[in-house]
This record gives C-alpha cells, sequence and structure tokens, in this order.
C-alpha cells in the first residue's frame, strides 16, 4: 500500500509519545513528535485522553488537523489537507505484560518457553520445571501469588513422554489461576508434546481459557518459538489489552494490532538485521528494567534484567555489582557511605538528573554496571538448545548439567544500539559511546549509535504495515550514528606495543597495552586503515592477522581500544584513578 504519512504512538507507564511521519522527496522522515500524561489511572481511567493529548500537541506543530472532531479516533484515510493513512500504537501502560511459562526440564523446554515468552515482548515473572527444585505445594502456591496475565506450558518433545507435561497441568489445576486483572478465566497457552493435548484439554479445558499451538521443542534438535509468540500478541490484544481502562477503544482506532513496548523494539531490530544482513545488539535501559535484543546467525533473543534500571531499581544495581565495581569507574576517592546516599536519594526521587559533574560521573558509572550485568544475564540465556546430541533418555535429559553455547560472539558484532535515558540524552555524544564501549566490550571492529528520542517501539509496530517506512526513518532521524570502535582482544604487559594503524590520510600510530585514542570522523564519512596487531593479539581474523578495513565516522568519530578484553582495571587506588583520568582526558569525556 502507497502510505504518504502515519501517527504512532507508544502508551508508556508514565507518558505517552506520539510521532508524525511523512513521505517527502528523500524518502519517508519524522516530521513532529509529542507527549503527554499517560492517563490509565484515576482520575482518566482512560488511555485514549493520554493518546488524544499527544496527538493534538502533533495538530499544533503541524498546523494539520489529525483528530476527529469528538476526540474519538484519527481521521482517516489522509485527504491532503486533514488525516493521516495509518495509525498504530504500542503499550506498556499497566505493567505491560507479564507472564509465568512453565516446562519439563528447566534447560530445555522451559528455556525455550522462557524465550518463547521473552521475544513475544513480555516480562517473565517465573518459569517452573519439574526439576526446578520446589516442591509441589510450593508451585501451587506461586502461581495463586504470581496473578499472571496469562501462562505458557510446554514440555516433552512430539511423540516422547507425556507423564511430566500432564503433572505441569495437574499443577496449573490445583492452583485454580486468576489474573491480576481479575478475568473469569486466565489464559493458558499450550506448546508442548502433541500427544499430550487432549489430557490437557481434558485437565485444564474447565479451569483455564485454554489455547493449543504447535510445541516449542517438536525435537530436541529443533526449536519452533513463532507459532507460541503469535498467539501471546494475540491474547495479549484480547484478554490482556481488554481490560486495561480505555484499551478497548483505541483498539478500535489503530489499523495494526497494538504491540506491548519491548515487542515491538523487538520487531524492528529483527528487520534491521535481516534487511542489512548483520549482526546486531541493542539495549533499552530504563528507569526499572533493562532489555537486551541481539540477532545472531539470524536467531533473535532478548532477555529482561527486571530489577536493573536507572531510577526505580538503582538501589538493586548497586547490590547486585557491589561497590568496588561501580567505584572501578570514578576517577576520584569517595566514601561508600556517601555513595550508598546519593543512590538511595535517586531511588527516592526518581525523576531528578544529575546536577554537577561528580553526580553525572556517578550515574553514568552506575549505568555501566546495570548494562554489563544485564549483558552478561542476556548472554547465559541466548544459547544454542541444550540437549542436542546427547543421549536422549529423560534421565539424562534431567541430569544435564551444561548444554547450549552462548550465541553472543561479539568478534562477529556489526551494530550496538544503545537506547533509553542515561545513553539518549547524554550531555555528550562521547559519553554515551564510552558507556557502551565500557560495558559490552565489544571486539574486533564494532559501529556504535543511539537511538535519539527512543523512537524505536513506534517504528516497531509500524514496521508491520510497511516496513521499507520504519526502517528508512529508523536510519535518517531515529539512529545517532557515533562511530565505530577499534578493540583488539588479547592481553599484554602495560604499555608494550600491540597495534600499529596507518590510515589512507597519512597518519600513522602505534598504541600500547591500556591505552584508549579517539580520532576525529564525520557522520557519514569513510577512513581506509591498515592495522597490524602484534603476536597474540586478534582483531577478528585471528592472532597477529593483519586487516585492511574502511572504518565508518559519527559524531563521536573513531575510537581505539587497547585496554584488552576483558577489560581489566587496577585494584590499587592510585593507579586505577591515574588511568580513568588519562583515557577520560583522551576521549576528552567530561571537560571542566
Amino acid at each position: 500500500m502507497n502510505h504518504k504519512n502515519f501517527i504512532a504512538t507508544d502508551c508508556g507507564s508514565t507518558t505517552t509519545k506520539a510521532i508524525y511521519i511523512e513521505k517527502k522527496k528523500d524518502g519517508y522522515r519524522l516530521e513532529k513528535r509529542g507527549e503527554a500524561p499517560t492517563t490509565v489511572e484515576a482520575p482518566f481511567e482512560d488511555v485514549t485522553a493520554g493518546v488524544v493529548n499527544s496527538v493534538e500537541e502533533l495538530e499544533e506543530l503541524s498546523k494539520k488537523a489529525f483528530l476527529l472532531k469528538d476526540g474519538k479516533g484519527v481521521i482517516r484515510p489522509n485527504d491532503g489537507k486533514k488525516g493521516v493513512d495509518a495509525y498504530v500504537s504500542t503499550s506498556s501502560a499497566g505493567g505491560g505484560l507479564q507472564m509465568l511459562v512453565a516446562g519439563v526440564v528447566k534447560e530445555m523446554t522451559a528455556e525455550s518457553a522462557n524465550r518463547a515468552a521473552l521475544g513475544a515482548g513480555s516480562i517473565v515473572m517465573d518459569a517452573l520445571a519439574i526439576n526446578d527444585g520446589r516442591k509441589t505445594w510450593e508451585r501451587i502456591e506461586l502461581i495463586r501469588n504470581l496473578r499472571p496475565d496469562m501462562i505458557l506450558l510446554s514440555g516433552g518433545t512430539d511423540g516422547g513422554d507425556v507423564n511430566h507435561v500432564v503433572e505441569m497441568a495437574e499443577v496449573i489445576k490445583e492452583a485454580k489461576p486468576t489474573s491480576r486483572l481479575g478475568s473469569a478465566k486466565l489464559p493458558v497457552i499450550y506448546a508442548g508434546n502433541i500427544d499430550a493435548r487432549n489430557t490437557v484439554q481434558e485437565i485444564l479445558g474447565e479451569v483455564c481459557d485454554l489455547f493449543i499451538v504447535d510445541n516449542l521443542r517438536p525435537t530436541l534438535e529443533s526449536e519452533n518459538l513463532g507459532p507460541a509468540r503469535e498467539k501471546i500478541h494475540e491474547l495479549f490484544m484480547e484478554h490482556v489489552m481488554q481490560q486495561a481502562p480505555g484499551y478497548p477503544k483505541l483498539i478500535s482506532w489503530t489499523d495494526a494490532p497494538i504491540m506491548p513496548t519491548p515487542g515491538a523494539v523487538g520487531s524492528l531490530i529483527e528487520r534491521i538485521a535481516e534487511k542489512e544482513k548483520i549482526q546486531v545488539v541493542g539495549v533499552d535501559i530504563g528507569g526499572a528494567t533493562t532489555d537486551i535484543f541481539s540477532v545472531f546467525s539470524d536467531k533473535f533473543n532478548r532477555t529482561v534484567s527486571a530489577n536493573l534500571g536507572m531510577s526505580y531499581s538503582i538501589s538493586q544495581v548497586m547490590a547486585e555489582a557491589g561497590w568496588k565495581n561501580v567505584m572501578r569507574w570514578v576517577p576520584f576517592e569517595m566514601d561508600e557511605q556517601d555513595l550508598r546516599n546519593r543512590i538511595k536519594n535517586k531511588m527516592i526521587r526518581p525523576t531528578t538528573i544529575p546536577q554537577t559533574l561528580e553526580e553525572l560521573i556517578i550515574e553514568q558509572a552506575l549505568a555501566r554496571e546495570a548494562l554489563s550485568l544485564s549483558f552478561e544475564h542476556h548472554k547465559s540465556l541466548a544459547v544454542g538448545l541444550k540437549g542436542v546430541q546427547q543421549q536422549r533418555t529423560i534421565a539424562d535429559a534431567f541430569s544435564q548439567k551444561s548444554g547450549g553455547e552462548s550465541l553472543i560472539k561479539m568478534s562477529d558484532l556489526d551494530l550496538l544500539i544503545g537506547s533509553g535515558g542515561v545513553l539518549s540524552h547524554a550531555p555528550r555524544r562521547v559519553q554515551s559511546m564510552s558507556m557502551l564501549i565500557d560495558a559490552f566490550q565489544p571486539e574486533g571492529i564494532t559501529e556504535l549509535a543511539v537511538d535519539s528520542i527512543f523512537m524505536m517501539p513506534h517504528l516497531g509496530v509500524l514496521s508491520t504495515i510497511n516496513a521499507d517506512a520504519a526502517v528508512e526513518v529508523f536510519d535518517k532521524d531515529c539512529l545517532v550514528r557515533l562511530g565505530t570502535c577499534v578493540a583488539p582482544k588479547g592481553e599484554a604487559r602495560k604499555g608494550e606495543s600491540i597495534l600499529k594503524v596507518e590510515l589512507a590520510d597519512g597518519n600513522s600510530f602505534e598504541m600500547g597495552f591500556g591505552e584508549i585514542k579517539l580520532i576525529d570522523l564525520g557522520v557519514g564519512e569513510k577512513l581506509e586503515a591498515k592495522l597490524s596487531p602484534a603476536k597474540k593479539v586478534d582483531l577478528g581474523d585471528g592472532p597477529g592477522k593483519e586487516m585492511s578495513v574502511s572504518l565508518t565516522g559519527g559524531q563521536v568519530g573513531v575510537i581505539f581500544d587497547t585496554r584488552g578484553r576483558p577489560l581489566t582495571i587496577s585494584t590499587n587506588e592510585e593507579e586505577r584513578i591515574r588511568s580513568l583520568k588519562t583515557w577520560h582526558e583522551s576521549l576528552n569525556l567530561y571537560p571542566e
């Protein structure tokens, strides 16, 4: 369909953000952006009030009419003077989509169910499995207390043993689950062994709203997440959204199903990876949670670190990282109690922003730890299938300790995208780039970017009706290209020469171990370079292998990072502060 313009909204837990996109001579472009407080709570209790307010701001800014006179929706189609060709929306208001997953083996079907639920944009409250160490009564109590929006039940390969998945269905039946929104029957999706379908139907048919889809793990060697993910989206619309204040009205306004905000971001990252044929990692760091998305070898994964955020969850970041790990990024001495007091202040006043350079450095140190911890969590879950090429008996499956290898190969990563206030709104773009490099530790040659105004959810849902428009706006108006990081992997003695760089503009230099260097290269500019690593140092082609590459510029430029992988910082206080100050000066990170 030849769309000329669109409006997309994202109904967040606190703010509803609207964007207006129009087709110009140079393609689709973001024209205007408006926002208003979200209105799912009293006194409004109608999400469409916030949507109308945010779209009214678009009207004021663009001097165009988009809303019907009675405020009952967006004018469609576009007649050249008023209205748009399509209106789409995402939502995480009211706590987003909260799910419980259940499988037979923790390391296999329960993990596949976890991946399916996370990939659909849900928050996974817990994962149950026969071998999770809980007693039956504990599982029943857990289901009753959690009150999820829906349950995903999987287990067994097609044609295999049915007893264990039937046992898990019995547990759900005994729990008599109810949702947090108080619907009559809780939706349960069964995506397990096809031989157990009839029995599961008999057990759960009366107490739950049961939906049966294809098995998540039809064989040990294969995983089929698509049907379960699609059913989750469908039920999110039909069950969860229909009960939230004003959503039935909003659903009637939109031209595509409303998507959970993280699901929409994931869809966009999948499309970018597919279109550009690249390996991508994306991160969205919020006030309460950090979402990480990745596409490696055409496999999409998403994880939610539910207690790692920069305001409501900032104390949890400190608890998990530890005082010493936070302080390793701070180039001055500080009393532990002083740091804890500052963090608690941020937690009880979540909307405040740093007022001094010292506060900014501390906040960005905490962001590095939140991102790093979330990425470690992601790597542990973004793994290949467990149970493959092993003795295929239930006993062996239950005793499996190890299994799938992480799919995340940092040396293969082409693009790292950061999103969320602390990254998108850092006072200097080089600070965003530095936080991403320190937290994710890319290897070899990697491009970095940030989402300029958190437009990715809007473009993700837009991609379901016009992928070209979404990808075009993403590239031209959403992504802020920061530049490229060149980071050899390997270790050496401090100061020992490990990389020679010869640039096509005539410049050449050598770098010792433990250094970082920034060269200026603007957005859209390319620079040919010959890179010669030392014998035991690897840039991606193997230890000591020379590479000729084309480096891409950005708002920051190209950063050469020879601090080693994994990056280690001295535990000696004086040496640590000296190193940090040197690195900060090299990047002009915090100019006085």
